[in-house]
């Protein structure tokens, strides 16, 4: 648990607060953020949850005590409580309570995962394997091979959707190297000029690691795989700390809904928190919440979606801060173009500074297609929903875009269970042919 004490205990509650706060337990401290603007002489508040133990200045009538309880943390968070049979007095919501990094089971997570690839997809017979091609050279002398992979590494080629594979080939006579794939450079690579090689060539690779040892031999015949049994899919653990800071990211993502609907646009919202586990010493890290809304109605713009909105606000926010790492938008002379552009154009090539690498996004509406495939670009880690769109949403409505086959990219999936933790549905729903 945690008690804010100085400035910390200052905070007084509000029912549309411009200050978010998680628990830090590494440092050993509550982080407070504001999520909206704030204006001269506007006072901070946090918002202490939907049960209090005091009179709400905000609503003259709410007068609802919270019963007593040992557990100081369901009294920090303002949780709900029912009794039960026994007439103990239990927590509504088991992971609000313990120790923050207490692993919560799969059934009391407040929120449902979408699936990505089924069980039983072991490939372990050659048809079933399934490829992509990517760009490979032949190196004969083995002095060149680091060469060549501190020139990978600067060129930006080291695309996560070949992270499964081996980048070397031993053959007998020579190695040879995956470079990068044939879906994102059409044209061959243009090689550094300091070392004489063969022009790349196209070879057929597995898509996915190995997950059973036949499955290996298989694949390796093709190219050398990564074997990891069950591991790539099998979705993480979450500690109660964790489900906690998404369970205020989710309130967020309501509270900022609604007000966006006060102000006559549509009530949808996305937010960017920075991630559960962020090193503040990183300044390549995201180190601020980010909220964005759908601003389609104000701006007379179709393409001002709410996820959109947050893409940018991140791009913008890294830029505006100088925490952009300069170093990884340096393209050396010799890396790889199809064209004669200037290094400069080069840097901003698609891949050479992914947005939402290691974030989470939560949103109150599930993303269209349009906006899927935006995140999918991103590297986005995970998106987490409350409003599904059977009819337009490209995160298991109409589509998954994450689950097409030819993606280089698979982001994890979050239904967030109605009702779960206070968040409540009905006050942003829109018509499910809106495409959000």
């Amino acid at each position: 648990m945690a008690l804010a004490l100085g400035l910390g205990s200052l905070f007084n509650h509000s029912e549309s607060p411009n200050v978010s706060y998680h628990i830090d337990t590494v440092s050993e401290s509550i982080r407070y953020v504001t999520y909206r603007q704030v204006f001269a002489d506007e006072e901070l508040c946090i918002f202490y949850g939907h049960k209090l133990w005091f009179a709400d200045s905000d609503r003259p009538h709410a007068t609802e005590v919270i019963p007593e309880v040992d557990d100081d943390w369901a009294r920090f968070l303002s949780v709900s409580v029912d009794g039960d049979e026994t007439g103990e007095v239990l927590p509504r919501w088991p992971w609000l309570n313990g120790k923050a990094e207490d692993i919560v089971p799969v059934g009391e997570l407040p929120f449902t995962r979408i699936k990505l690839t089924p069980d039983d997809e072991e490939e372990d017979e050659l048809d079933a394997v399934h490829t992509v091609q990517a760009w490979v050279v032949d190196i004969a002398d083995p002095r060149h091979i680091a060469t060549m992979l501190k020139w990978i590494r600067r060129a930006g080629l080291e695309d996560p959707s070949l992270s499964h594979l081996k980048r070397i080939r031993r053959n007998d006579d020579c190695s040879c190297l995956l470079i990068a794939p044939l879906s994102l450079y059409p044209d061959p690579p243009s090689l550094p000029d300091a070392i004489e090689l063969p022009t790349p060539y196209v070879v057929t690779v597995p898509r996915n690691v190995a997950l059973t040892q036949k499955s290996l031999k298989l694949k390796s015949t093709l190219w050398p795989t990564v074997y990891a049994p069950r591991k790539k899919w099998e979705p993480e653990a979450w500690s109660k700390g964790k489900v906690r800071w998404a369970w205020e990211a989710m309130k967020t993502v309501m509270s900022e809904a609604n007000a966006a609907k006060a102000r006559g646009e549509l009530p949808i919202a996305a937010y960017v928190p920075p991630a559960y586990e962020t090193d503040l010493q990183d300044l390549t890290q995201l180190q601020e919440s980010i909220v964005a809304h759908d601003t389609r109605r104000s701006l007379l713009h179709p393409l001002r979606h709410a996820v959109l909105n947050a893409i940018r606000a991140v791009a913008d926010h890294r830029a505006a801060s100088g925490s952009r790492d300069e170093t990884s938008l340096e393209v050396p002379s010799d890396a790889p173009t199809s064209d004669a552009s200037s290094s400069e154009q080069s840097g901003l090539r698609n891949g050479s500074h992914y947005l939402l690498t290691s974030l989470t996004l939560f949103t109150s509406h599930e993303p269209c297609i349009m906006c899927s495939m935006a995140l999918l670009h991103s590297r986005v880690k995970d998106v987490f929903y409350l409003i599904p769109m059977e009819k337009t949403g490209g995160c298991g409505g109409s589509t998954c875009v994450p689950k097409l086959d030819g993606v280089n990219h698979r982001f994890g999936i979050g239904k967030w269970i109605d009702g779960e933790g206070g968040v409540i549905e009905g006050e942003v729903a829109v018509d499910d042919s809106i495409d959000v």
